[in-house]
């Protein structure tokens, strides 16, 4: 049966909710706050929850915030690689969501800021797994290029899925460029995907893709609740969203690319995958918090009303 193995980051988010962030110096009262798994584990939550077994190839830490990240991985049912990293903690996330529901994020990194060969080689992967890598990984000296070296000498039946994240904004670095021609699937939001290419719109951003990637290539850009666009070569169709009441966008593109990449394992079309993954975003910005996919049961509920 197929896996998703993680390769990116389990953080702790600090999510607070408030009517607006304060001007610089400024002080507000927040709605709420609590401490909660964040990070990669939201994609992996969402991709547990929908039937695909998950093996979490990052490191976590020895502290507090480690114990709050094993605790959620152990109850979703996710295997973790490697035991927990001593002498350091898992990093720290402080997630702002404010009324109209932008996020606004201030991250520390800890125990999983890093990853060896040593590490990775922990796992052997499947022909049938699915390896899924974040941008942010990139942007790591402990680990990135640990991390690129094992990607390029994956056999080729496994299939790479590449989120770029909000940092990566251009296919011109050294790390960037060797990993473009080994992506398999390429899942991003709409303002990701024009910060990278520099198109205009997300239609033409998906061709703008195309000329970075190998040529059979699979994309998909959400585009909020308008749903998302999905494209292999020419062939680029737009899946329309689901009109929901959204009280917390944090972790709908997340809970968006898990149940997308369960879906496909799952035997689905592109196309069928994403209306799956629609679905689950949606639901998941109906809820507070990071981890909020739902599960096959509640997406199937939503795709047959």
């Amino acid at each position: 049966m197929s896996r998703l193995l993680h390769t990116g980051q389990v953080i702790v988010d600090l999510v607070m909710a408030l009517d607006t962030l304060p001007p610089s110096g400024g002080d507000v009262l927040a709605r709420s706050a609590s401490f909660e798994a964040g990070g990669g584990f939201n994609v992996m939550a969402a991709a547990r929850r929908n039937g695909l077994p998950v093996v979490y190839l990052g490191r976590h830490g020895s502290g507090r915030f480690g114990d709050l990240a094993r605790a959620a991985m152990q109850a979703e049912g996710i295997e973790m690689a490697l035991p927990a990293s001593s002498g350091q903690d898992t990093g720290l996330c402080v997630s702002l969501t404010e009324a109209t529901t932008e996020r606004t994020f201030i991250s520390h990194l800890g125990a999983e800021g890093e990853l060896s060969a040593d590490d990775l080689a922990r796992v052997v992967p499947r022909s049938d797994d699915y390896v899924y890598v974040s941008g942010y990984s990139l942007l790591l000296e402990g680990k990135a290029q640990a991390l690129i070296d094992w990607l390029l000498a994956l056999p080729r039946e496994v299939l790479v899925m590449f989120d770029p994240g909000p940092l990566v904004k251009a296919p011109d670095s050294a790390l960037m460029r060797a990993l473009l021609p080994r992506i398999d699937i390429w899942t991003s939001n709409g303002p990701e995907a024009l910060a990278f290419t520099g198109a205009p719109d997300i239609a033409a951003a998906l061709p703008a893709l195309s000329r970075h990637l190998p040529a059979n290539a699979l994309l998909v850009v959400r585009d909020g609740p308008n749903g998302c666009w999905v494209g292999q070569a020419s062939d680029i169709r737009h899946v329309p969203g689901f009109k929901v009441q959204a009280v917390d966008s944090n972790g709908a593109g997340d809970a968006h690319a898990g149940v997308f990449i369960a879906a496909l394992a799952n035997g689905l079309n592109p196309v069928e995958a994403a209306r799956r993954a629609n679905a689950a975003a949606a639901l998941a910005v109906t809820r507070w918090g990071p981890a909020t996919s739902p599960g096959t049961a509640e997406v199937d509920a939503l795709l047959t009303e």
